[in-house]
């Protein structure tokens, strides 16, 4: 019997989830893979937005200025890696400039502070390697987060506050009978009081549950390139194309541990679960990508991903409670979703308190330990140490387990004793980086396997790259296609 039952592990989910665990109620996450952020939050920009694009009015607007303002307060409590190091919308015409003008005041209006245009002298001061740009919006407060390495931070200090997680768990069905909703899934069913359905992809197959039809998901994929760690020095800030009639073109951003990535694009998709790559499509993001900044080395490219965003019918996010009593629709959460996150699980916090008391949790501990070491290129020891440690007994907490992130045994240790149970190579990756690097794991990948198997008393046949039931990956681009091209 629970108080609130969550469904959905992804970004949106673990939000709600920490922040109900600084209250005394039993709450329990619901989710059908086997790991936290195995959908679109753990395949996306990792963009920390300043609030100034999304719509004045729209929940979107309301919800993203807000989250901006949580990140710093956030990060300091759950070390999770969130650098402020500003944005650029690119202009590059007079038409363009006058568009900045209108995202600015729509910015203004949402309570974004910061705001300015740039000529192109001073633009070139902030990017010296900015394509024919005449100028620039400037927002110091945007940012760049790991947005996998975020929500296991809000999971594992949920966990560490009392809430409970039921992975492998794919709803089927829901019932209310009284003041009480059953949720039948696939390991079994769970009884609670509410019910917050923050499903993602499956929020709409989840309302329908509930005979609550008002809107539809429309999956929209978007793919992305990787470059290598380093290569992120090619820019300095996240840096945008000024919208058109066209669409928003796309980004060139550093990603928090120094890689650059470029995308997305946005395909509207009949499968919500495609994630697989096209070469036409990553060579089409390659060249729009060159408008901002010229000359990017294919060389360099080490993985091309994507994700599936919930768009909604509705066109903006919906959080409310139903007319199903006491459940909760957090659905249609795109971009900017990660930015909005924990203004999004305080609103809800509040919608819970309407139905649910909330005694304060006089034991909550907002902190939480980091698992991931940041290492800058400065950081990194020559390949002939590295191969020293990598070669020390297999028992040894300082042995090097990747060569390419230099990731030591203790950290991968460190990160299965955190309160979820990690059978997956990629769920090691997440959380280690073991296994980012240029060879993309194909050097630690077997031994993240023996340490995982070793440490659960598991078989290493059991353990699996992606998760249980995920069966093979997804299907890629040859990254030699485009470094050759």
């Amino acid at each position: 019997m629970y108080d609130v039952a969550i469904i959905g592990g992804g970004v949106i989910g673990c939000s709600i989830a920490r922040e109900l665990s600084k209250y005394k109620i039993k709450t329990m996450v619901i989710e059908q893979e086997g790991d936290v952020s195995c959908g679109a939050t753990k395949a996306n920009s990792g963009i920390v937005h300043g609030g100034y694009d999304a719509a004045h009015g729209s929940k979107k607007g309301y919800f993203s200025r807000r989250g901006n303002i949580l990140f710093d307060g956030l990060n300091r409590e759950l070390n999770f890696g969130f650098e402020k190091i500003g944005s650029l919308v690119l202009a590059f015409d007079q038409e363009e400039l006058k568009t900045l003008s209108k995202i600015i005041a729509n910015g203004v209006k949402n309570g974004v502070e910061n705001l300015n245009i740039i000529g192109r002298e001073d633009l070139l001061k902030l990017e010296p390697n900015v394509g024919n740009a005449v100028g620039a919006l400037y927002c110091k407060d945007a940012g760049i987060v790991s947005p996998y390495e975020y929500c296991i931070a809000l999971a594992e200090n949920a966990i560490s506050n009392g809430v409970e997680f039921k992975f492998n768990s794919r709803v089927e069905n829901i019932d209310k009978i009284n003041d009480m909703y059953t949720i039948k899934t696939t390991s079994g069913e769970v009884k609670s009081r509410l019910v917050i359905n923050a499903a993602g992809v499956n929020s709409d197959t989840v309302s329908n549950m509930m005979n609550d039809e008002y809107f539809h998901i429309i999956p929209r994929k978007g793919e992305y390139l990787v470059y290598t760690k380093g290569y992120g020095d090619k820019v300095n800030h996240v840096i945008f194309q000024c919208p058109n009639e066209k669409g928003k073109g796309v980004l060139v951003t550093p990603t928090y541990h120094n890689n650059l990535m470029v995308g997305p694009d946005a395909q509207i998709m009949d499968d919500k679960y495609d994630t697989s790559t096209n070469i036409d499509k990553l060579f089409d993001i390659i060249g729009k990508a060159e408008k901002s900044i010229p000359n990017l080395e294919n060389k360099k490219i080490i993985r091309s991903f994507a994700g599936t965003r919930a768009t909604s019918s509705l066109h903006d996010f919906i959080i409310e409670e139903t007319e199903s009593k006491n459940f909760i629709n957090v659905a249609g959460i795109e971009s900017p979703g990660i930015t909005s996150s924990p203004a999004i699980a305080q609103y809800v916090r509040d919608l819970v308190e309407k139905v649910i008391e909330l005694p304060k949790n006089n034991e909550f501990n907002p902190y939480r330990e980091p698992n991931i070491i940041k290492r800058s290129k400065d950081d990194m020891l020559p390949m002939k140490i590295v191969n020293e440690y990598i070669n020390l007994d297999e028992d040894d907490p300082e042995r090097i387990v990747c060569r390419c992130e230099q990731v030591r045994q203790k950290e991968i240790l460190d990160a299965l004793d955190r309160g979820i149970k990690i059978t997956s190579t990629d769920g090691i990756k997440r959380r280690t980086r073991a296994g980012m690097g240029i060879c993309q794991g194909k050097f630690c990948e077997p031994r993240v396997k023996k340490i995982i198997a070793k440490r659960y008393g598991m078989s290493e046949d059991e353990i699996t790259t992606r998760g249980t039931g995920s069966g093979s990956e997804p299907v890629r681009v040859e990254i030699m296609k485009l470094k050759n091209n």
